[in-house]
């Protein structure tokens, strides 16, 4: 939060001195013949009690609030784009097309492939079976006697060796199969598709990347898409005001492409770091953008409400001073024709108006002409000089 700053115990300057003066001079046209010590001119103003609001206003520029791009998977030639910058585009439309003749090749190959290796497979059971006839004809004929050991051992051998190769078919079977769901999908990717993972259903084409007819390599950008209800402001903030951010706070938002009108946002996202140059803090808003008036890159003013205070006792900014390294006002004292220096503590400040901490025993305060005076000085009170116009 910033604190005011007190004017500092000086001496008047020529414009305050010319108007000051002027001022003390009708006042003693229209009373006459001055007898003893003059009394000070002075300007006054109101002690108020009510609400006060610290707000700070701080600069940045509007960013989408997603944005990806849309790259193909594989690489290729593009035969067909069916969205232009600006179009809207529905989560998982196909956006562009690819040459998918070599895909489509590569589909027919596996599923050539995979053709063999059943054909491969129904030849290994085949062998399989007639290895397991051939061991069960070894085995009556060896109870019988009629053949020998060795042969027996060749049939088992057989069986054995067909049964193997039949896993193996199996398993170039799953392979082959697998090399066609592979080939089928990478046929897929000749649809280029824009997906997110959000609920909203339709965002717009911000940025296009390729024409027609080129060759792109598998994730070049083609398309950016970005989302714009809602939508985010970035903003920096300082050291002093971060202390007093929360997520959840109000922000009026102005942009130069919109005068006299405001956006309301809130506070989304606080940066836990500072940047090393400048010493800021990013600070995200979230707005709501239905009619896509904001665009990304705007430059845009937000007005934070840092802190409030619900019953606050408030002077003008100008009736701060400093005397001797203390801070305090110059209170009118009930007669209206006396100063008293009061020090007192500063809050928030709103506008022109600064808080006071404790009660302050008088309804108004200088805010003109208190380097003329001194805690107890008689003042004499004058309406502005119309040579320093009020702010």
């Amino acid at each position: 939060m910033q604190q005011p700053r007190p004017r500092p115990w000086v001496p008047v300057g020529l414009a305050l001195a010319l108007a000051l003066a002027a001022c003390t001079e009708q006042e003693a046209a229209r009373s006459g013949p001055a007898t003893g010590t003059r009394a000070v001119p002075v300007e006054v103003g109101a002690i108020e009690r009510g609400p006060l609001t610290y707000r700070r206003t701080v600069s940045g520029g509007l960013q989408a609030a997603a944005e990806f791009v849309v790259a193909p998977k594989a690489g290729g030639r593009i035969v067909r784009l069916d969205v232009e910058l600006g179009e809207p585009v529905a989560r998982g439309q196909v956006v562009a097309l690819l040459d998918s003749d070599e895909l489509q090749q590569a589909v027919q190959q596996a599923e050539a492939d995979l053709a063999v290796a059943q054909a491969s497979h129904a030849e290994a059971k085949s062998a399989y079976l007639l290895a397991q006839r051939a061991l069960k004809r070894y085995e009556r004929l060896q109870a019988e006697g009629v053949t020998s050991e060795a042969q027996l051992d060749a049939g088992r051998a057989d069986e054995v060796a067909s049964l193997a190769h039949q896993a193996v078919t199996e398993a170039n079977i799953a392979r082959a199969q697998a090399a066609l769901q592979t080939a089928r999908i990478r046929l897929g990717y000749a649809e280029v598709t824009a997906d997110w993972s959000a609920d909203d259903p339709y965002r717009l084409v911000g940025e296009r990347f390729v024409d027609e007819g080129s060759n792109v390599a598998a994730n070049a950008p083609l398309y950016s898409v970005v989302q714009l209800d809602p939508i985010k402001a970035v903003v920096f903030v300082g050291e002093r005001d971060y202390r007093l951010l929360r997520v959840g706070q109000e922000a009026e938002l102005t942009a130069d492409a919109y005068p006299g009108r405001s956006f309301q946002g809130v506070v989304a996202r606080i940066a836990p770091v500072f940047q090393r140059t400048t010493r800021q803090a990013r600070v995200e808003l979230e707005l709501a953008n239905p009619d896509g008036r904001l665009k990304p890159g705007m430059f845009v003013r937000a007005t934070l409400e840092l802190a409030h205070v619900d019953a606050a006792t408030s002077v003008p900014a100008d009736a701060l001073v400093e005397r001797d390294g203390t801070s305090g006002v110059l209170v009118l004292e009930p007669d209206g024709t006396h100063v008293r220096w009061q020090p007192v503590e500063f809050g928030l400040r709103d506008g022109d108006r600064v808080q006071v901490l404790g009660e302050l025993a008088a309804s108004q305060v200088v805010t003109l002409g208190q380097e003329l005076c001194d805690d107890g000085a008689e003042v004499h009170v004058v309406t502005a000089s119309p040579l320093r116009p009020r702010q």
